[in-house]
């Protein structure tokens, strides 16, 4: 009664034989051994009464032949089987075994490639590898999601993960390769977001980061380390992130028109747009109409420029599928191809002439070997040209917000023009995203934070804090080289695609959850690991957090910002174009 139930199941995992020389392992024969003795035991009448033996002996047939026809539906020939057995495998006719065992193989075959088919379908090999990975993390999924054990840890054994030799026998990802991948990955992301359409928004946020830390942080980690070389060519990398902006056509045709060196101009191009049953934005008394599908700027451009449509690299997104403007600057960052300079805009613009070479050299002119050249532009009506021995503005401003679905994030308010005129780009505070340039290596080491969907603030401050921490000195522009058109009423935003996406007012407390992971990182208390749920919100996040060259609390002291007290300290020394404090050995710079 013990011995015939583990019989069965050690023949069935050694390929369904009874164990041989040649095939045993030592639990089979073991448990093989255990049944014969057993049943001689029971023979003789050792272990049981008279009145049970023809019981026994009835369910032992039954059992046996299951053991003869386990070991005769193989691939392979079973060895000749002794004993009992024996009898009962004589009874049945040759032709019909032959017939059985043939079906069985059959129909185990066609299972298996249909199992195949579900598993890796039409998919590209890339996802066929993460399909793989997701299987690792999978398991442990509740230990990351609890925070029990990061992603490294899961991934590589070690809760860090250093970028180093890993994938250095591989070439650098084509562009060809990161377009394909991350489209494919946006479908399957919308297909997982559909499945939870009716989440609220902790289940929203849930089904995204699965599947971000199965796929597509494995994808960017493998990216990072496969990253090309930065050329030394002059080459300038263009971000552009649009939704839905019907400026995008006019933007992208002014940049190329107005540089200096057009065919060393190379776009990054994230379009979100509407294809069908497109809606306008909120118009007058809260009516939203039916419109046309959005205009493909990338296939106007094309069209009227020819010649040039090989230096843009675009990337489209259904507007259902819009995770928000950080996001789409992550995917825009990734069409990088080892340009000499980054450069980061919004899809509504306006430009000065020569404004690719005079953004090059401000930075250069800055006076750090890591600078970052950033500020809010002016309006669009003005005229840069005419503008350009005028000085920029600076960003020095900071306020807590004050909104609920802001969360009290830190939000950059008060540009102003404070001097006559800059020679030399003054230090600042702050980095925009509107308007953003950096030595293309920036992205090796402040790279852009995949778990970071559905926001629309905080990026600023975020992004400033990890560059400075990293040993990047932040400076306005002497010069404005680019105009913003800041007024877009009645413009299609994209949290209301959210809301059709999902459910009605979702994105207030989705965005609201998910800015906690930037508010841990700048140390708000409210939003520390012991307060903070879900642990999830942090999974990953001593990848894209602060830099180790300088810490976050003299950052915090020389801006002027108190997360505990929410509090802001005038420090005068943005305002008065003066180096901030640490940094006096440049104040002759700039009297």
């Amino acid at each position: 009664q013990q011995g015939l139930p583990l019989l069965v199941v050690a023949m069935v995992a050694n390929k369904r034989t009874a164990p041989t020389a040649r095939t045993a392992t030592p639990l089979s024969a073991t448990l093989w051994s255990f049944f014969k003795e057993k049943e001689s035991d029971m023979i003789r009448g050792n272990e049981t009464n008279k009145a049970q033996k023809p019981a026994i002996l009835a369910i032992s047939a039954i059992l046996l032949l299951l053991v003869w026809y386990l070991a005769t539906v193989t691939d392979e020939p079973p060895p000749p089987v002794s004993g009992p057995a024996s009898l009962i495998q004589e009874s049945f006719p040759k032709r019909t075994t032959s017939k059985l065992r043939h079906a069985v193989v059959t129909k185990r075959r066609q299972l298996q490639k249909a199992l195949e088919g579900l598993t890796h379908g039409q998919m590209p090999s890339r996802l066929k590898e993460l399909r793989s990975k997701k299987e690792v993390v999978g398991e442990r999924l509740m230990e990351i999601r609890a925070g029990k054990e990061t992603v490294e840890e899961v991934l590589h054994g070690s809760k860090t993960n250093s970028l180093e030799d890993k994938h250095d026998f591989l070439p650098p990802m084509t562009v060809e390769e990161v377009q394909t991948y991350l489209t494919e990955w946006i479908h399957t992301l919308h297909e997982t977001l559909m499945e939870a359409k009716h989440e609220t928004y902790h289940g929203i946020w849930q089904s995204y980061h699965d599947l971000t830390v199965k796929t597509l942080y494995p994808w960017d980690r493998e990216y990072l380390q496969r990253m090309p070389e930065r050329r030394t060519d002059g080459s300038v990398f263009l971000s552009l992130a649009t939704y839905r902006d019907e400026n995008c056509f006019n933007t992208i045709t002014n940049a190329f028109g107005k540089a200096k060196n057009p065919k060393q101009l190379f776009v990054g191009l994230v379009q979100q747009n509407c294809h069908k049953e497109c809606k306008s934005g909120v118009l007058e008394g809260g009516k939203i109409e039916d419109v046309e599908p959005d205009q493909d700027c990338y296939k106007a451009f094309c069209e009227a420029t020819p010649d040039l449509c090989g230096n843009v690299r675009n990337l489209e997104i259904d507007e259902p599928e819009s995770l928000g403007p950080y996001a789409a600057r992550y995917f825009a960052s990734k069409l990088w191809h080892g340009e000499s300079w980054f450069m980061q805009i919004d899809a509504h613009m306006t430009f000065a002439t020569n404004w690719d070479a005079t953004s090059v050299e401000m930075l250069q002119k800055a006076p750090s070997h890591k600078p970052v050249l950033s500020h809010y532009p002016p309006s669009h009506m003005i005229n840069l040209d005419k503008q350009a021995n005028s000085a920029a503005s600076r960003l020095c401003g900071p306020v807590f917000a004050t909104s609920d679905l802001e969360n009290q994030i830190v939000r950059l308010e008060g540009a102003g023009k404070y001097d006559r005129e800059q020679k030399i780009p003054r230090f600042a505070p702050f980095t925009a995203a509107g308007y953003f340039v950096a030595h293309a290596n920036f992205l090796r080491e402040v790279p852009f934070d995949p778990f970071l969907p559905w926001i629309f603030m905080g990026e600023e401050i975020i992004m400033s804090t990890r560059l400075w921490t990293a040993g990047y000195d932040i400076f306005s522009p002497s010069q404005a080289v680019v105009g913003h058109i800041y007024v877009r009423r009645h413009k299609p935003k994209f949290w209301e695609s959210v809301h059709r996406a999902f459910t009605f007012g979702v994105h207030n407390p989705l965005q609201a959850m998910i800015l906690n992971r930037i508010k841990y990182q700048l140390g708000y208390p409210e939003s520390s690991k012991d307060m903070l749920l879900p642990k999830s919100l942090l999974t990953a996040v001593e990848q894209y957090t602060m830099g180790t060259e300088r810490p976050l609390e003299d950052y915090l002291k020389i801006v002027g910002l108190n997360m505990t007290t929410k509090e802001i300290s005038y420090t005068a020394w943005c305002e008065t174009g003066k180096p901030p404090p640490g940094f006096e050995q440049y104040n002759k710079l700039y009297e």
